[in-house]
């Protein structure tokens, strides 16, 4: 989508649709929406009397004017409370209207930037919630359909409309963060809504090794026989029961020497089966989701190289399957990781914290000023937080304040839950230094624990995002049924704001 912005008054711009909003409860509305109103000769006011404009958050009503306004329709969405405003509502709003706009067969329109007036917030962050919200809710994934029910027109192009020339500088840069950091996260919608006989592991590597050509990257693939040669029993105990031989991706972007170098580690589960633990059917099919992590960190980095932000990022992502066989790892096994400690695998269910143990070790090679982890790990996670809010462990205070504050802009809320040492009690093994699960309380504060072991001393955070990667019930425009793209938002939010470690 071809994204502008271009300075004039809304009733001027000659377009197939303008965008204009409303709060609740707003019986006059005033700024742009009441310049529109007033060549209308008061429509849009009539309308608000008449009880059929109230402002609801997402509310959508269109006009259709006969003159006075140099756009065919005009598209009033509703802002809910003035006191309950934010970005989230932008993003919300935006993506109502963009999605109205679509069912109509436009290709095009403009719109007002939400919130950068009476709302109070910053030009550049208004245009970026708004571009956001927009592209995130025209996001579909048909591609293994071969007939749509009712095909779409593609929106190509989006102009916002600001009267202040002053404004204009901020809110282009506002809505070039915002356009990548969108297209990133739908990158990585397609990634997990993949099948797992079209995303296996090497196919996952290849993905990578494309995004590291087209934007410049490092590209590094281990194989099989590196794991082995280097000690990483963790991640080959899980890949032992596939045919799908396992990778480590690492990828690198580093645009200048000298700067602060951050690791970003996701898990890749190309297809989860629980292995010899195996899980119950229903549902199973979700499980070629269970690689949203690593998905996660290929779309950061490509946001991250696209808006050239200022750090050394290092992605690695353990990608294999974990599938039952004459040659999977059984319940009772002892591995050992790179790390050299040993593990007693109990359920061969809880993989992914194997994968991210060999995984996280490796990280620290690049001596790096913070790690931070993305994994759908446990059901227990869910089971705390639901699907609303993302699951937050960390030995350090500093960056997991930094991870809240971020989640709170970016609308990817997370949680902070303990990780008191006394957890570490229920992973005590009889016959290894460690046991892969610790029991049913506190499951998803032990799995993160467990990490912790291999973390060494760098500040680290977990994410688990079991509840967050996918959607069955959308809540909010932006949202579609399917993978989420979680993660993207909110660590390129932590990024660009960074504090240090």
């Amino acid at each position: 989508m071809k994204i502008t912005v271009q300075q004039g008054s809304a009733q001027s711009f000659p377009v197939e649709a303008l965008v204009v909003n409303l709060f609740e409860g707003v019986t006059s509305p005033g700024g742009a929406t009441g310049a529109v109103d007033k060549a209308l000769n008061g429509r849009i006011s009539a309308l608000i009397a008449a009880g059929d404009i109230r402002g609801k958050l997402g509310e959508v009503t269109v006009l259709y004017p006969e003159g006075g306004v140099a756009a065919k329709r005009v598209i009033v969405v509703g802002l809910g409370k003035q006191e309950e405003f934010g970005l989230e509502a932008i993003r919300h709003a935006a993506g109502a209207a963009a999605q109205k706009i679509r069912s109509l067969g436009l290709t095009s329109f403009a719109t007002v930037v939400h919130g950068s007036g009476a709302g109070g917030i910053a030009p550049e962050d208004a245009a970026q919630a708004l571009v956001e919200g927009s592209i995130l809710s025209l996001y579909t994934f048909t591609r293994h359909k071969t007939v749509v029910e009712e095909p779409i027109t593609p929106i190509e192009e989006m102009v916002l409309i600001e009267f202040d020339a002053g404004k204009i500088p901020a809110m282009q840069a506002g809505a070039r963060a915002g356009q990548v950091i969108a297209e990133s996260a739908a990158y990585v919608r397609d990634l997990v809504n993949e099948p797992a006989n079209i995303t296996t592991p090497a196919a996952l590597a290849g993905k990578a090794q494309a995004m590291a050509q087209e934007l410049g990257l490092r590209c590094q693939v281990l194989e099989k026989a590196d794991m082995e040669s280097m000690g990483m029993g963790a991640l080959l105990a899980v890949s032992r029961g596939s045919d799908e031989p396992p990778k480590l991706i690492v990828l690198e972007y580093e645009p200048d020497e000298g700067l602060p170098t951050i690791a970003l580690v996701g898990k890749a589960l190309t297809f989860d089966s629980g292995g010899i633990s195996l899980k119950p059917s229903e549902d199973m099919h979700k499980m070629k989701g269970d690689m949203a992590g690593g998905a996660a960190v290929m779309g950061v980095l490509r946001a991250a190289a696209v808006l050239r932000l200022p750090f050394h990022l290092v992605g690695i992502i353990p990608a294999t399957e974990n599938m039952p066989s004459g040659k999977a790892t059984k319940p009772g096994d002892i591995v050992t990781s790179l790390s050299g400690k040993t593990i007693e695998i109990q359920n061969t269910d809880a993989e992914g914290r194997l994968i991210l143990a060999d995984a996280l070790t490796y990280a620290g090679r690049f001596q790096p000023n913070a790690i931070v982890d993305l994994a759908t790990l446990t059901g227990a996670c869910v089971v705390a937080l639901g699907n609303i809010t993302t699951g937050l462990l960390s030995t350090d205070d500093r960056l997991a304040s930094q991870l809240e504050a971020a989640g709170q802009r970016s609308g990817e809320r997370v949680w902070r839950l303990p990780l008191f040492k006394e957890y570490g009690e229920q992973l005590k093994s009889d016959v290894a230094d460690l046991c892969n699960v610790g029991g049913r309380p506190a499951g998803a504060i032990t799995a993160a624990y467990f990490l912790s072991q291999f973390v060494g001393e760098f500040p680290w955070a977990h994410l688990d995002i079991a509840g967050t990667y996918w959607t069955d019930k959308p809540a909010k425009p932006y949202q579609s049924k399917g993978a989420t793209g979680v993660g993207v938002r909110l660590l390129m939010e932590w990024l660009r704001r960074w504090e240090g470690a």
